[in-house]
């Protein structure tokens, strides 16, 4: 046999290797792979091989250096299709097409309970302090395998920034606010009074209101804040909760209370900071699981009495 030969064979088979398929998942259609930080050519073809994805270390070294890959090659968590090619594996680690992971922080949370989400992820690394109420945009975030909580979190805490300078930034005129954290602590308000994002506003407009003219905000969520630390209540308020003087209770002290009682969504804030120009004082459940508004304090006990009229209705 010829050298041409040999060298055509060589060629022949090499591509073979490069672009033939690779070997099949040991279970389901793909294999997830997590090459580490700091790990070189010789260590991911180890963990390759050692996962499945490849036949030998040795080849992923070889094609790697071959192609000049090898000083490209990005650590993460990768998902390797069965029978993925030895090209298509270099291609995904050499792009770092890795898994992205995604957490969803709802709207209307106090910091611990967003914690509690973090801290229960077993993607991220590393501790991370509590934040402060309001501090933190509710939202879906794409994160990384080893990603940090500390880094993600300051993702949060960024993007509620971000958020809240631009709804400051075009903020209605005449509100009463000295600084956007005021803006939170109303909006937490907000958060936690309706759940329907058509209501924010108006029920935004009536804190408001009762704000310009000196009336307490009369919050129920802010007194069991006060009562509960930013967890859920699980009952509701007895008479000596509502009459308590600590400073979260809206009952009993004028004004916002010290600071947000939860992290509010945008819809939120924006309520807060563009709301609708109404004469309403008061609101009460309607009973579907929104509320009825009312500009007097005589329009709020009609609304009052039917609701109580729908409770008992409820409880045969």
């Amino acid at each position: 046999m010829t050298l041409a030969v040999i060298s055509v064979l060589g060629a022949v088979l090499a591509a073979l290797v490069y672009f033939g398929p690779g070997p099949v998942a040991r279970r389901g259609d793909s294999t997830t792979v997590v090459l580490k930080r700091g790990s070189g050519v010789y260590v991911m073809g180890a963990a390759l091989a050692q996962a499945g994805v490849i036949r030998a270390p040795q080849l992923f070294v070889a094609a790697a250096e071959l192609t000049g890959a090898a000083r490209r090659l990005r650590a993460g968590e990768y998902d390797i299709p069965s029978r993925a090619s030895l090209a298509e594996i270099l291609r995904k680690i050499r792009s770092g097409d890795i898994v992205h992971h995604r957490i969803t922080i709802p709207e209307g949370l106090s910091s611990k309970q967003v914690m509690a989400i973090l801290n229960a992820s077993d993607v991220l690394t590393g501790d991370a302090p509590t934040p402060p109420e309001g501090a933190v945009l509710p939202e879906t975030y794409e994160v990384t395998r080893g990603e940090t909580r500390s880094a993600v979190l300051q993702r949060m805490m960024d993007a509620r920034d971000r958020t809240l300078a631009a709804l400051w930034t075009h903020r209605k005129p005449g509100l009463p606010f000295t600084d956007p954290e005021q803006a939170v602590t109303l909006a937490s308000i907000v958060e936690k009074e309706t759940r329907l994002a058509a209501e924010r506003p108006r029920v935004a407009a009536v804190y408001l209101n009762r704000l310009r003219i000196g009336m307490k905000l009369d919050a129920d969520p802010t007194v069991i804040y006060g009562v509960t630390g930013g967890l859920p209540l699980g009952r509701g308020l007895t008479r000596a909760e509502l009459q308590s003087p600590n400073p979260y209770n809206t009952y009993v002290q004028a004004g916002l209370p010290p600071g947000p009682i939860d992290n509010p969504g945008r819809a939120s804030l924006a309520a807060v900071l563009d709301p609708p120009d109404t004469q309403d004082l008061y609101f009460v459940a309607d009973g579907t699981g929104g509320h009825v508004f009312a500009r007097t304090l005589e329009e709020q006990s009609a609304n009052v009495a039917r609701w109580r009229k729908i409770e008992r209705a409820a409880r045969r």
